[in-house]
């Protein structure tokens, strides 16, 4: 998290965290609240007002709690829900069981309605950190045999050959090979791998994935692991028979949602 940041909130000098808590609200006094009362219940706490930053924290900081609003400008809160499994706590304004069902239904591990107790809300953040985690580790190597992706160094080879990139260029391979498999949109990769996604146009995601591609020597056809799947984005899929393998495993790999059309029918039809 970014303890010089505006919307930190921390459990003070000399005291450890509990946990890293990303608060994602576009109301400023929910979220200095929340700020305030998880932050003197011992949470490191970072705010951000909507989806897309929201999301650009989450892949960076990778913390071990969300509070989401689910009604968010500029980006669904579902769509941040989507790309993590870390335990999400969904806030809304709506108290419905209906409204409940949806949230719960939509992948929320528990669900608040506001207005909410500072005593509740703290005891929910810590049930959910207490719970056990499923699903597979977040990888800090990558490697599938011939792709190597230090993620904590920024370091990448192919075949044992180091690979320069430029930042925006490695974020987007690394946004790839954390969901290695899994389909990823043009408007994701965009949150994933740009610095200002506002304005720029899905075109900027077609030609990184080209230079990225030409640099780690592979050229769009059918022995392509970027492989571009028709209609729905890109996604990088190991060539190598062995399959990929994953060390040092603190964090879940986060889930996206796959699409029945195959790179392969791609390239097929479009030659890349």
């Amino acid at each position: 998290m970014n303890p010089g940041g505006p919307g930190y909130g921390g459990p003070g000098p000399g005291r450890v965290a509990k946990g890293q808590v990303l608060v994602i609200e576009d109301d400023r006094d929910i979220a200095l609240g929340i700020r305030t009362v998880l932050g003197r219940s011992g949470f490191d706490v970072s705010c951000l007002p909507d989806g897309r930053q929201g999301l650009r924290a989450f892949h960076d900081a990778r913390p071990d709690l969300v509070v989401l609003d689910i009604g968010l400008p500029t980006l669904d809160g579902w769509e941040v829900r989507d790309l993590s499994d870390v335990p999400v706590l969904v806030l809304t304004a709506h108290g419905t069981e209906a409204d409940k069902v949806r949230g719960l239904e939509g992948g929320a591990d528990d669900y608040l309605t506001k207005p909410f107790g500072n005593r509740e809300l703290a005891a929910r953040v810590e049930a959910l950190l207490r719970r056990p985690r499923a699903g597979r580790p977040q990888a800090e190597v990558y490697d599938d045999g011939s792709l190597l992706v230090r993620l904590d160094s920024h370091e990448v080879s192919v075949d044992g050959a180091p690979v320069a990139l430029t930042p925006t260029e490695y974020r987007l391979l690394a946004a790839l090979v954390r969901h290695a498999g899994r389909t990823l949109t043009p408007d994701q990769l965009l949150e994933l791998a740009w610095n200002d996604p506002l304005g720029i146009g899905p075109e900027r995601v077609k030609f990184g994935i080209m230079r990225l591609r030409r640099k780690l020597g592979q050229h769009g056809g059918s022995g392509s692991a970027i492989e571009a799947v028709r209609g729905f984005g890109y996604r990088y899929v190991p060539q190598q028979a062995k399959g990929p393998t994953v060390s040092a495993p603190p964090r879940p790999r986060s889930p996206v949602g796959e699409s029945p059309v195959t790179g392969r029918d791609e390239a097929r039809r479009t030659g890349r």
